[in-house]
């Protein structure tokens, strides 16, 4: 049981000013929480723009309890998403009103309704593979974001003909810009800023939803906007058209360029791993399960999940906080941890066969009650992607370093995008 006391106890951590710090996490993120966790240990704290004072956490026993923690205890962070995807986003909600819509939104991506999209995701797939150059090195990072987009916009928004292609031209540009400004410390005020373009653009984006909600309502359809119209709470009601279009930026930008982005690093680690890849010709689907597991644990694409101390004196583990404090859960440095994952810089699916990862261990999804409501629809379109990928190429191995990390805002890339040979398989054999 989680008991509550006034002394408040804290790991060690840097003293330098918080702009200092800030500056340092912006140009040193993943280089730099593990120099600290050499120096301050598991668990240290820091003081940086956005979050503020905060804790950092990469003992499994001490996320397991943060991550089961009531939202009286631990909840959103005050300073959240919400401010570029709206207040009726999942990233903006708390408490009850987060459980309460979070209840209507899980159906649609489970069970017959998930595998209903996995002929959209395919579809997408052999269009865009279409493209692809046979024996010459090119970046597959664009073209997994180009079926990802495509894939989400026709199976969760139902978009098609004019919308379509409205929302194709319109989103990548306003999720790209709306990622920068979630981690940037930029103010809304002054005639002159980013926010104003970020602004307008949303207001394209409400007008074009507008249409969408309308002919989901003259048609029957069996997407997701159509499922969220549909449904109902508690007391009969339904979700407002500013839910709705919250929502669907939301399932946009948490499914979108990080799913992408860890297919773009999963080719990225298969070139490097040339028996891994030979394996996989000849897989049942198992082995591909474990790879993509693999993938994410060691490439994820998102570094931090986040909960704010909501009562004062709350006991974490070894640790006393006090209330207003961030704790920031460090994935890539739980992921890294030999004492979790044995030989952990080793690529190595094979350690996930046979059985799924503790989700309190492994969480590129994040955890607990805000883990990411389309980690099963994410996890159908990498497996649909990677499979249709290797049936019809073989994807040249490679001796090269491996690529490095590059922050696009949010997610984190491979620096050369993935970069890729593939030759062309035919029916009677390779090319």
């Amino acid at each position: 049981m989680t008991t509550m006391t006034s002394a408040v106890t804290l790991p060690p951590g840097p003293t330098a000013p918080r702009a200092v710090q800030g500056v340092y996490a912006l140009t040193q993120p993943l280089r730099g929480m593990r120099r600290l966790k050499e120096r301050y240990g598991d668990a240290f704290t820091v003081n940086v723009p956005i979050f503020g004072r905060a804790v950092v956490l990469s003992d499994p026993a001490e996320i397991k309890q943060l991550f089961t923690s009531g939202p009286d205890l631990v909840d959103n962070l005050e300073v959240n998403l919400g401010r570029v995807l709206g207040p009726h986003s999942m990233f903006a909600l708390s408490g009850d009103e987060h459980k309460r819509q979070r209840k209507l939104l899980v159906p649609p991506f489970h069970g017959k309704r998930l595998a209903a999209y996995e002929r959209i995701v395919e579809e997408e797939t052999v269009r865009e593979l279409e493209s692809w150059p046979d024996g010459h090195e090119f970046a597959t990072l664009p073209s997994m974001m180009r079926i990802t987009l495509n894939a989400i916009l026709r199976a969760v928004f139902g978009a098609e003909g004019a919308e379509f292609a409205e929302l194709r031209e319109l989103l990548p540009p306003f999720v790209t810009l709306g990622s920068r400004l979630a981690v940037a410390p930029i103010s809304k005020k002054g005639r002159f800023n980013p926010w104003r373009r970020f602004e307008r653009m949303r207001r394209e984006y409400d007008a074009i939803v507008d249409r969408l909600i309308a002919r989901a309502r003259a048609e029957e359809k069996d997407d997701v906007l159509s499922m969220m119209l549909q449904t109902r709470y508690d007391d009969g009601s339904g979700l407002t058209r500013d839910e709705i279009a919250d929502q669907l930026l939301t399932l946009l930008t948490a499914g979108h360029e990080t799913t992408a982005t860890t297919l773009a690093w999963a080719v990225e680690r298969l070139r490097r791993h040339p028996t891994v890849l030979e394996e996989l010709q000849n897989d049942d689907g198992k082995l591909l399960d474990a790879t993509i597991l693999e993938v994410q644990r060691t490439r994820p694409v998102i570094d931090l999940t986040a909960r704010q101390v909501k009562q004062d004196g709350f006991r974490l583990g070894r640790w006393t906080l006090p209330q207003g404090y961030a704790v920031l859960v460090s994935i890539a440095l739980i992921h890294d941890d030999d004492a979790v994952f044995p030989r952990a810089k080793t690529f190595d699916p094979h350690r996930f066969e046979g059985g799924r990862p503790d989700l309190y261990q492994w969480i590129p999804f994040g955890g607990g009650t805000r883990r990411c409501l389309g980690a099963a629809f994410a996890t159908m379109e990498m497996t649909v992607v990677l499979r249709t990928l290797l049936r019809d190429f073989t994807l040249v191995p490679t001796a090269e370093p491996d690529e490095r990390w590059h922050s696009r805002g949010v997610a984190y890339a491979p620096a050369k995008g993935g970069r890729a040979v593939v030759r062309r398989r035919t029916t009677g054999g390779e090319q």
